[in-house]
């Protein structure tokens, strides 16, 4: 005789699984993501070319302030692509710096995580909303350098921004012509909760996320950290479940495309051109459904981080850590998730911050 309870477990499972599935419609143009691409590959080519493929995956991170352009028109699009430029510089230089003052790590990523969540839902920022400001900052402060390089790193991050503008610009020219404008659409007065207390959450479970890879002695321990941001930052409770889900089962297919990608003959020239070819397969399957677009942007982000020194190290170590890495980030994000989402935590720790918030400002 049947549970009692079967079919109706069996729905919700069936339920789940449509939901975990479902593809999004979409009306992105196929320039978008051919653009994106270049933002993002040509300083790979060009570090190619002169033989510093170390330049070019700096820039390249630099580049990546193209996925942040909006469908306004063109004024209003380039002033706020060069706002995200100088937002991301600014959170590469302190991880940078950060690098230097190994017991301040933690304390510096949750400083950006926190300002730079505050500001995007002040200014209602869409996706990928915090990533890819809390990404450089923590890629660069685990990148091995001394102090002088410091300037030449910052000046390669900002030159891929800039590289990444000019590239909206003329895209935005020829685009516009396709699709009529969006309209800016005024900002709408932002509630306490809403910017300050839920940064302050998801702030604080990133710095738990690297605190928790710095105690467990990671090699890698900068992907604990951007996996937990990018989960965490669901509107609703369903959303970072569904998000951490599509994250770790795309993380793990997209581990086997990485050991493929790794086990052929790569230089720099052919990195930089699989590269390419990723970001323009993930800005093409991100807005349809981000667990396809994961298995890619594993490999991709996998290069981003190793391509300078590719051929130095294990295979096999890397795949697994990075998987480990992922889904620790991931079970962080999760928690982090359901403390953002419980009525009853947010009501404590809206309290706690109003008592510490100036008067004049919750007005």
């Amino acid at each position: 005789m049947p549970w009692p309870g079967w079919h109706n477990l069996k729905s919700r499972t069936g339920e789940e699984f449509r939901h975990l599935l479902a593809i999004n419609p979409s009306n992105r143009l196929w320039q978008m993501p051919f653009a994106a691409a270049l933002a993002s590959g040509l300083p790979l080519l060009i570090g190619a070319y002169f033989g510093h493929m170390e330049y070019g995956l700096i820039s390249s991170l630099g580049g990546m302030v193209f996925l942040y352009l909006p469908a306004t028109q063109l004024s209003h699009r380039m002033v706020w692509l060069m706002a995200c430029g100088f937002g991301m510089s600014a959170c590469y230089t302190l991880g940078v710096m950060s690098h230097f003052f190994p017991a301040l790590m933690m304390w510096v990523l949750t400083f950006i995580a926190v300002l730079v969540t505050m500001v995007c839902r002040f200014y209602a920022v869409g996706p990928p909303g915090s990533l890819f400001f809390v990404l450089p900052a923590a890629i660069g402060a685990y990148t091995p350098g001394v102090l002088l390089d410091v300037p030449l790193k910052v000046g390669l991050f900002a030159m891929g921004s800039l590289l990444a503008c000019l590239i909206a610009f003329f895209y935005s020219l020829y685009t516009l012509r396709l699709q009529p404008p969006t309209p800016a659409q005024p900002l709408t007065p932002p509630s306490f909760d809403y910017v300050i207390v839920d940064s302050v959450v998801i702030g604080a479970f990133v710095g738990i996320s690297l605190a928790l890879a710095q105690v467990l002695q990671l090699e890698r321990p900068y992907w604990v950290p951007v996996s937990c941001i990018a989960v965490i930052q669901g509107m609703s409770l369903r959303a970072v479940w569904t998000k951490q889900a599509h994250r770790i089962v795309g993380t793990g297919i997209g581990l086997l495309l990485a050991w493929a990608i790794l086990m052929l003959p790569l230089d720099n020239w052919r990195v930089a051109l699989i590269m390419m070819v990723l970001a323009f397969v993930i800005e093409n399957t991100v807005v349809r459904h981000y667990g396809l677009a994961v298995i890619f942007i594993t490999p991709l982000t996998i290069l981003l981080a190793e391509a300078a020194t590719l051929g130095q190290g294990s295979t096999a170590e890397l795949v697994h850590s990075r998987l480990f890495d992922t889904i620790l980030g991931c079970l962080v994000g999760l928690a982090g998730g359901v403390c953002l989402h419980r009525p009853r935590i947010r009501a404590m720790v809206s309290a706690w911050l109003r008592r510490l918030t100036p008067s004049r400002l919750l007005r």
